[in-house]
């Protein structure tokens, strides 16, 4: 099934019997967190909580609690998907299954995103405060966004290819960070974003960057796959969503995902570093306070029936483990093209 929000998504999950809501008041510092560890540790359904204390917006986790559930959500696209990857590493595999050639056309064609000026994520505006204040770990340094897309545009370029979406740390509070004005970003200047940056420095002007949170759950997928070079991030979640992906190219600004639940839109400065952190991270350390890049934010806007997706990461296994599996299942052929004479990789 082809889902454009998280609504969408929430909904064939609750007629699947594939998830419970939670309608007593739930706090978003520790409680939802400690909630949702415990269901995951039990093997539980995904969980809606209609009633976070102090916030508007509905939330849900554990969708990725389970390998099951995760195939379940790509039922009419993994399989092809998967079969594309492979016959890249391996045309010559083509040659034994000449009746699927038929789908290659169709897949390519959903990997190309496209323009649109609707875009339903633009329909209301809010304030970073207002957005679900997830506190996951006593220690952490405030809120932070676990299960963002982070998209930035290369300063130098304005071509598709010139765009990169990742998952990379976002710090909603907490620390020096301007109420409603700052948001921090964590990530390492090798990564697809930290090109951008480097550009930006030597160009010496900010660059763009939005974070989007929901709408399809093919974009939450992408944004942590380890792709070869040249491959798209927005191709793969069109591939994997089973529609291209919808962008409104806004003056100025990053291209923004149209049927994102909510959009954080803003800048960076490639010169301005600010402290983030702690936070609980992957392996069930806290990562400590150092400097990283902040992003200006300008608008935040979101869906009128927009429902907040996230997830908690500690000590393994968490649920993050089960995008390990599904990547694992996916991208097996592509890790020699990546990293050069490794067969195979297992990590948490």
């Amino acid at each position: 099934m082809r889902y454009r929000s998280t609504r969408q998504l929430v909904e064939d999950l609750r007629a699947s019997g594939r998830l419970v809501e939670v309608t007593t008041p739930v706090d978003p510092r520790l409680e939802l967190a400690e909630i949702h560890r415990r269901v995951f540790a039990s093997s539980g359904p995904a969980v809606l909580f209609s009633n976070v204390v102090g916030c508007r917006f509905p939330v849900v986790s554990n969708v990725w609690g389970s390998l099951e559930r995760a195939r379940w959500i790509f039922r009419d696209t993994f399989d092809s998907l998967q079969r594309a990857i492979r016959w890249r590493m391996h045309p010559e595999e083509m040659l034994t299954q000449p009746w699927q050639l038929w789908r290659g056309p169709q897949l390519a064609l959903r990997m190309f995103p496209r323009r649109t000026r609707r875009s339903p994520v633009m329909a209301r505006q809010c304030r970073l405060s207002e957005l679900p204040q997830i506190v996951c770990w006593p220690d952490d340094g405030g809120a932070f966004v676990t299960l963002p897309q982070v998209l930035s545009q290369s300063p130098d370029s304005q071509r598709l290819s010139a765009i990169n979406l990742g998952m990379y740390r976002i710090q909603l509070s907490g620390n020096s960070y301007q109420p409603d004005q700052e948001c921090g970003l964590h990530y390492q200047l090798h990564r697809g974003i930290g090109v951008h940056h480097a550009k930006a420095i030597a160009m010496g002007r900010p660059f763009p960057v939005n974070v989007t949170v929901g709408g399809t759950p093919a974009m939450t997928l992408a944004a942590v796959m380890p792709l070869p070079e040249g491959m798209s991030e927005l191709g793969f979640a069109g591939a994997l969503a089973g529609g291209r992906i919808r962008l409104n190219w806004l003056a100025g600004q990053a291209p923004l995902a149209a049927d994102a639940d909510f959009a954080i839109v803003g800048s960076v400065d490639p010169m301005l570093l600010k402290p983030e952190g702690p936070f609980g991270d992957h392996l069930g350390y806290y990562a400590r306070v150092h400097d990283f890049p902040v992003l200006k934010v300008t608008h935040v806007w979101h869906r009128p029936d927009a429902i907040w997706p996230m997830t908690v990461v500690g000590r393994p296994p968490q649920e993050d483990t089960v995008f390990g599996e599904l990547i694992h299942e996916l991208t097996g052929p592509v890790i020699p093209t990546v990293l050069p004479g490794v067969r195979a990789v297992h990590a948490v």
